[in-house]
């Protein structure tokens, strides 16, 4: 493998961790609108304007993606380690990771009001699962600096409105409930995340949790009390909401890399006569 490249496949493993590098895609809109998808948690930028944007991501590591790692990508990643970037490309490109079959985004779902912004979100205020579980996925997954209003239930068609602002887990919406499942289950199918085992393991946890079936997934009572307690313990929404995002980080790590491992006292006590 080049220097300064990583593997579709190795990043796809980074992607939905807590400290996965930055995806930036820069791509023109024109081969954007070929594909009409994305890199999951991928931001879009506009490679011209990079003497702009490059500084904003100085001292983080970050993967830069173009249509076939060849053309742009290089030389914008050579530009952004002189802005402090630790900034390496994707090998083989957008090319490489859907020829790899892995999972892409569909960027026209992504409520931004333009390409370059944050996501904006609303939602009803005091989050219990779900209005915290797909705050996480859309951070991990979708846009990494997305934006969380949390305000009453009768806010939310004027603030949807005034600030273009997509309404999730609230009656009636395009982002909510589904017959038995929950708002969580409906962003992993809409944004093309279903074939993320991991992913769909955490799903039923959540949907367990969050329509009170707790016989879908032993987790789900647990998910559901720690919840339940970081509502009370947290007065402010959005602190509550980065406090919970650990609780789903560990959870997908649990789903994706520890579901057959066990622990129990006797397993971990020192055999007798070692030290």
């Amino acid at each position: 493998m080049p220097l300064n490249t990583i593997a579709p496949d190795k990043l796809a493993r980074l992607i939905g961790t807590a400290h996965s590098p930055r995806v930036i895609d820069i791509r023109t809109a024109d081969e954007r609108s070929i594909s009409g998808y994305s890199l999951p948690a991928a931001t879009l930028r506009d490679v011209g304007n990079l003497s702009e944007w490059g500084p904003g991501f100085a001292d983080r590591e970050a993967i830069i993606v173009c249509t076939d790692g060849k053309t742009d990508s290089p030389g914008a990643a050579s530009l952004l380690r002189h802005h402090g970037v630790d900034a390496r490309t994707l090998e083989g490109g957008f090319k490489a990771w859907e020829a790899q079959g892995l999972s892409r985004i569909d960027f026209s779902k992504v409520p931004r009001p333009k390409s370059d912004a944050p996501s904006l979100w609303v939602t009803r205020m005091r989050p219990k699962v779900d209005r915290v579980a797909c705050p996480w996925l859309i951070r991990r997954f979708v846009d990494p600096d997305a934006v969380f209003l949390f305000v009453s239930p009768t806010e939310i068609p004027a603030v949807a409105e005034r600030f273009g602002a997509a309404p999730f887990d609230v009656d009636g919406v395009f982002w909510s409930h589904r017959g038995e499942t929950c708002t969580f289950d409906t962003m992993v199918d809409e944004f093309g995340l279903a074939d993320n085992e991991a992913l769909a393991r955490l799903a039923v946890i959540v949907r367990g949790a969050d329509t009170g079936r707790l016989d879908l997934a032993p987790q789900a009572a647990g998910l559901l009390a720690v919840s339940l307690g970081l509502s009370r313990v947290y007065a402010n929404d959005l602190q509550q909401l980065e406090a919970g995002l650990s609780i789903y980080d560990a959870l997908f790590r649990w789903c994706r890399d520890a579901v057959d491992e066990t622990h129990d006292w006797v397993s971990h006590q020192p055999k007798k006569g070692s030290r």
